[in-house]
């Protein structure tokens, strides 16, 4: 039985709406996997997003079935009013033509921020003008619809970088508000280790939230690893996150983690976290 979503379709848009009433507050819903929809203001930002079965038919019949272990929370073509989507890499749940094209029709608006060095990979799959994608390289900012995003490096597993130096694999901290004092901070991994130098890469932000992944690096799974519980933990600690949210678990049965090992490490550490639901809005108000 799949693990039911808090809130999903209808249910998931009306809650979106009645966020408006709190422009000033800084609103979160967990989509499923690594994607996350941001709304301030009335602007919406929306991570990484991986919303359909394309892994799960595409593994079917193969010895690495993508069997999925939650809902879908909704379909990409019931969401409107997003401004800006990221990828942070290529890999299929970061970068799912499935999601990406109706998102893209349901919001013609839209903007495609990703890491530099995948454009022509992106390009590709989307079959969109290679122009059209906003590229980041790290160490670089771009202001995009309000929100202002920076480039970070992310190992998955390896600092990987195309012949020119540019990072294929990347993470954004992003500035939300209005002005040079932007009130909200946010930090999305994408697929990380832990590496030299992240620590103090990510300290003078000072993020408000990380969304962190803790399935982990196990080579028998034959997929690219992250962080576990215990290294989400520390790093969210360390970097001083205000609140750490776990990411990249409860979706296919072959990848994933039990979030009360993260719970219990984040209590050892003295980590503030947040533990979502699907579907679940968690806001933030000054």
């Amino acid at each position: 039985m799949l693990k039911p979503a808090f809130q999903k379709d209808n249910a998931l848009l009306a809650d979106i709406e009645i966020a408006r009433e709190q422009p000033d507050a800084l609103h979160i819903w967990w989509l499923g996997q690594s994607g996350f929809l941001l709304q301030y203001a009335g602007k919406q930002l929306l991570f990484d997003p991986y919303l359909s079965d394309s892994l799960s038919r595409k593994y079917a019949n193969t010895d690495k079935p993508h069997v999925r272990i939650s809902e879908l929370v909704i379909k990409p073509d019931m969401l409107t009013g997003v401004n800006v989507v990221t990828s942070s890499h290529n890999h299929t749940d970061h970068l799912d033509a499935e999601t990406l094209l109706p998102l893209i029709q349901a919001n013609p608006a839209i903007q495609l921020v990703i890491p530099e060095a995948n454009r022509a990979f992106i390009a590709d799959r989307l079959q969109c003008d290679v122009a059209w994608p906003i590229g980041l390289i790290d160490g670089q900012s771009v202001s995009v619809e309000g929100f202002v995003l920076h480039g970070v490096p992310a190992a998955h597993n390896e600092l990987e970088r195309d012949i020119e130096g540019r990072p294929k694999f990347m993470g954004y901290v992003v500035e939300i508000g209005p002005g040079h004092e932007r009130p909200y901070r946010v930090y999305h991994s994408g697929d990380t280790l832990w590496y030299e130098g992240m620590v103090e890469l990510l300290r003078p932000f000072q993020v408000d939230i990380a969304f962190l992944p803790i399935n982990g690096n196990k080579p028998e799974r034959r997929v690219a690893g992250n962080l576990d519980a215990d290294e989400a933990a520390r790093l969210g600690k360390e970097i001083g996150a205000r609140l750490v949210i776990p990411h990249h678990y409860d979706l296919f049965a072959f990848n994933t983690a039990d979030p009360a090992d993260f719970v219990r490490v984040c209590q050892q550490y003295d980590t503030p976290y947040r533990v979502m639901q699907l579907g679940e809005r968690v806001s933030l108000s000054r």
